[in-house]
């Protein structure tokens, strides 16, 4: 079993972080020979999407060194996804959405013929039996149902994307309310669902 860790965070002692952190050790213990993966994206830049980004087109052997250089970010990144039995995303909100580093990362990681193709039918993922965790903090709630919800295009948005390249089984743990009275309550609900969905999965692989 392999699990890949995915920080977005520009913070050190982010929520998130504490909570990707914190779902890391639960689950060593449920696969003690299991293997983590860790992808610090505040540690690494990532490159634009510019002209040079039409090397996706091109078969492999036919690359240029630039041109392989420019993709090898993406071609790891990749890589890393494949490998992996299970994701966890650490996602802080910023401005209702998601953070500039996520975002670069999804950029990377939507590549036609590696991870998302088109047929007859229209677009079909490529990455499948994948469990993704993704855990966010934010300063806010946005429960479904009520008035906040409709500025909430953080979980719709990656739930969108993540589906198409094939990532559809997807949990959301929200840490809410961060920036008010209620944060340390949220925060410990989170800590106990990850504690929940660590042991739910362990039954469902048989460990």
């Amino acid at each position: 079993m392999k699990l890949l860790q995915i920080d977005s965070s520009a913070r050190s002692g982010s929520v998130t972080r504490r909570l990707t952190t914190r779902f890391v050790e639960e689950w060593r213990t449920n696969h003690p020979n299991g293997e983590v993966i860790r992808r610090d994206l505040s540690t690494m830049t990532l490159p634009l999407i510019t002209d040079d980004w039409d090397a996706t087109r091109i078969e492999s052997s036919r690359l240029s060194p630039a041109q392989r250089k420019y993709l090898s970010a993406s071609e790891a990144l990749i890589e890393e996804i494949k490998a992996a039995d299970t994701i966890v995303i650490g996602a802080p909100m910023y401005n209702f959405a998601v953070s500039s580093l996520l975002k670069g990362w999804i950029d990377q990681i939507v590549r036609m013929g590696k991870t998302f193709s088109y047929d007859t039918n229209g677009p079909q993922g490529l990455l499948e039996n994948k469990m993704v965790i993704v855990i966010t903090a934010r300063g806010g709630a946005y429960e479904k149902g009520t008035p906040r919800e409709k500025y909430d295009f953080q979980e719709p948005w990656l739930r969108h994307i993540l589906g198409f390249i094939g990532l559809t089984d997807v949990t959301f743990i929200h840490a809410e309310n961060q920036m008010g009275e209620g944060a340390g309550l949220s925060f410990a609900a989170a800590v106990e669902e990850i504690g929940r969905l660590a042991v739910q999965q362990s039954y469902q692989a048989g460990c």
